[in-house]
């Protein structure tokens, strides 16, 4: 009879543990020099690309890339998100038709920027701007914060979102970030942002930390033009890289970088996204060890300077794993090809690879009933009262 007590009490005390972090398989070195090593050329680059998705439904397009070259993942755009049920079943035939584990991804960060809001037949839960949340200073609430985006986004299959921003709101004139920020000040976004990361964390989904090497103190909108901050590494020392600094201290396991320029730091206005400077200052300063994925390829920053080719060779070069949105997966991987050593397509497709098992190898997705529960609604409430 003791006995029965003590196991139950042991299963009480784990199933109330809210904050029981999920650990990280661990992933043979063998395992992913064996995959990769039965991969073509052309299946290894496709791993660095993670493509658009906006279409309704999975067109002839699609299947072939799955049947041939499949991606390392796709980002859910606002005309892939329809129905429920029809969303879900589309995420579902994407994940099934890959070998590999699949990044299903998304913008959910909260406020202007919530994807799943597109869809058409049930209401989710609408999550006011990071900065109205970070007004509270309450890190146990971010983290609740954080469970509610990834339970939210898991009842359609999402796996990866491309949230927390992490830039620091120190530029009153920058409408691009503003209140997506969580602060005017770089320790209450890293408090903050961290405690909503491990609440996504902790609830299958995996966070993006964004947009290194910080977009607060920009007035370009990078969609529309080249952002240039005129600082140099001193100063961002100082600020922007407080919260990156943070984050890859607590186990960061991506980071986006930005189209952003720093001329005092490069010599020109090379964008970070195709700079090696900048990117080795995130690897060798800051001794980040994680995937790097660019932001969206398809900006103005990028395409009304470079060809298409320039940039994904250029993102590669500078030390970039993952491609976002790509202009044309197809090309993407045939210049690639042409220009990249297997040795360094092989470094980043390790990486890739390395993470999907551990992470999303085996991910659970949600039924429709935690779109705007009561739980969820009493969570958010706490911001605006």
């Amino acid at each position: 009879m003791k006995k029965i007590i003590i196991i139950i009490a042991v299963i009480l005390s784990v199933g109330c543990n809210k904050n029981v972090k999920i650990e990280k398989k661990i992933i043979k070195k063998d395992k992913i020099d064996s995959v990769v090593e039965n991969m073509s050329t052309e299946e290894k680059i496709a791993q660095m690309l993670i493509l658009n998705y906006d279409k309704s439904e999975i067109d002839s397009e699609t299947i072939k890339y799955m049947k041939t070259t499949p991606p390392s993942g796709f980002i859910m755009m606002k005309g892939s998100i329809t129905t429920y049920e029809k969303t879900r079943e589309n995420i579902e035939k994407l994940k099934s038709s890959s070998k590999i584990p699949l990044i299903v991804s998304i913008d959910q960060e909260g406020g202007s920027v919530q994807k799943l809001k597109n869809l058409t037949d049930i209401t989710p839960i609408d999550i006011p701007y990071m900065y109205d949340l970070g007004k509270t200073k309450d890190e146990n609430l971010a983290y609740n914060v954080g469970k509610v985006i990834a339970e939210e986004v898991r009842t359609i299959g999402i796996n990866v979102d491309f949230a927390p921003v992490i830039d620091i709101y120190s530029n009153p004139s920058n409408q691009v970030i503003g209140k997506r920020s969580f602060s005017e000040d770089p320790k209450e976004v890293s408090n903050m942002a961290i405690s909503l990361s491990k609440g996504m964390k902790d609830n299958e989904v995996i966070p993006v930390f964004k947009h290194f090497p910080g977009h607060g103190d920009t007035e370009t909108d990078s969609h529309e033009g080249l952002p240039i901050i005129e600082k140099n590494l001193e100063n961002l020392n100082n600020l922007e890289f407080i919260p990156f600094k943070k984050a890859i201290e607590t186990g960061a396991e991506i980071i986006m970088v930005g189209h952003i320029a720093l001329p005092n730091i490069t010599g020109d206005n090379t964008p970070s996204t195709l700079s090696k400077k900048v990117i080795d200052i995130l690897k060798d300063d800051l001794n980040y060890k994680g995937l790097i994925v660019t932001d969206a390829l398809n900006m103005k920053a990028l395409t009304d300077n470079y060809t298409n080719e320039e940039i994904y060779i250029k993102a590669i070069e500078a030390g970039c794993d993952l491609l976002l949105m790509p202009n044309d997966g197809i090309n993407t991987v045939k210049y690639i090809k042409e220009n990249i050593s297997e040795d360094r397509i092989n470094e980043s497709v390790k990486k890739i690879l390395k993470f999907k098992y551990q992470y999303l190898e085996k991910t659970n997705t949600l039924d429709s009933s935690y779109l705007n529960s009561s739980e969820h609604k009493n969570i958010i409430n706490q911001i605006k009262s």
